[in-house]
């Protein structure tokens, strides 16, 4: 009896196997995963800031009345806070690094980062200082862009730095595709019939608006995505680093937009002064400043949903399927041999 089947010492079949839905390699360690490439990014987006800071003081000592110098400022403020937001947080994420790497030192890392940032703002603001006009256009442009590297290097000292590097990086290219989707911008207002009329510009004009942003979204999911994944199998090779987790490649995925947000709310308070002193230069510099500011925040929140949609799709393609609830797994030889034994014995 006690080998029949359905008794207590009935042999049992095998439980089946827990399958985990988490990216293979993974590794758990209680430590978050660390940032890899942290120098070349600090590197480049250094380099990027000293080029828009490069590109504006050129494009406003070419302007031949102040108050053409007051509307190109006002014009090139986003991408230099833009760069220095990024900036901030790519040296931050490389000074704070070696940090973590010797221990959880939460404190000590946000502190170094904060510190970097620190240095990159007023180095960026001495550079604007040194080069620039001396006015009040400049003291604006340069104390936002100090504030805006001392932000990016607060945003550095957050405790998982994989998820800083891959929205640092995403966020850098998606600054270069911006720049290089210039070049089609005007065959793209050809292609969505921009004519003659007000209104047809206008139609065209937001469609390219839409094709940038739906492109930038794209290239800031899947550039989160690959650069998480690569920090994951790095944690995986070195056995260090917890196991990322889909809220990680979905903050990954938003950042960028995120930050492009944090850009427009910095361009609003510290370079208040600014804008409204080109939006006072006519009427239709007031027109041209809501505008952007308006497209800016429209841009910010497609890259947002699109980039984390796009790191969260290809990131959930890579997890293993779970088994079949209705699945009953069939028992061993040895189970089965046992039974129909005992069966044969009664």
């Amino acid at each position: 009896m006690s080998n029949e089947p359905g008794g207590a010492t009935a042999a049992q079949p095998d439980p089946p196997e827990t399958v985990d839905p988490s990216p293979a390699g993974a590794t758990d360690t209680g430590r978050p995963t660390p940032a890899p490439g942290t120098l070349p990014l600090a590197l480049l987006a250094a380099g990027w800031l000293a080029a828009m800071l490069w590109s504006t003081r050129e494009a406003i000592s070419s302007a031949t009345a102040g108050v053409t110098a007051v509307s190109l400022s006002a014009f090139a403020l986003p991408g230099v806070i833009s760069a220095a937001l990024v900036a901030g947080a790519a040296v931050g994420l490389a000074a704070s690094e070696p940090v973590s790497r010797r221990g959880d030192r939460t404190t000590l890392r946000f502190a170094v980062a904060v510190g970097t940032g620190l240095l990159v703002g007023l180095l960026a603001a001495l550079a604007i200082d040194l080069s620039y006009a001396g006015d009040t256009t400049t003291r604006t442009i340069a104390g936002t862009t100090a504030a805006a590297a001392v932000i990016g290097g607060a945003l550095a000292g957050a405790r998982n730095g994989a998820v800083v590097g891959a929205v640092a990086y995403a966020a850098l290219v998606t600054l270069l595709f911006v720049v290089a989707f210039s070049v089609v911008r005007d065959p793209l207002f050809d292609l969505f019939g921009a004519g003659d009329s007000q209104q047809s510009l206008v139609n065209a004009a937001s469609w390219v608006s839409r094709t940038e942003s739906l492109l930038a979204g794209l290239i800031a999911g899947a550039l989160a995505f690959g650069y998480l994944t690569w920090a994951r199998r790095r944690a995986a090779r070195s056995g260090t680093g917890a196991e990322l987790r889909w809220p990680a490649y979905l903050v990954a995925g938003a950042g960028p937009g995120l930050l492009l947000l944090l850009t427009e709310v910095i361009i609003r308070v510290g370079g208040r002064s600014l804008i409204d002193l080109a939006a006072a230069l006519s009427e239709a510099d007031a027109v041209a400043q809501t505008s952007l500011g308006t497209s800016r925040v429209d841009n910010a929140i497609w890259v947002l949903f699109v980039g984390a949609l796009t790191a969260m799709v290809t990131f959930g393609r890579t997890l293993a399927s779970p088994p079949a609830d209705d699945e009953v797994p069939e028992p061993d030889e040895a189970g089965a041999d046992e039974a129909s034994t005992g069966t044969a014995g009664r």
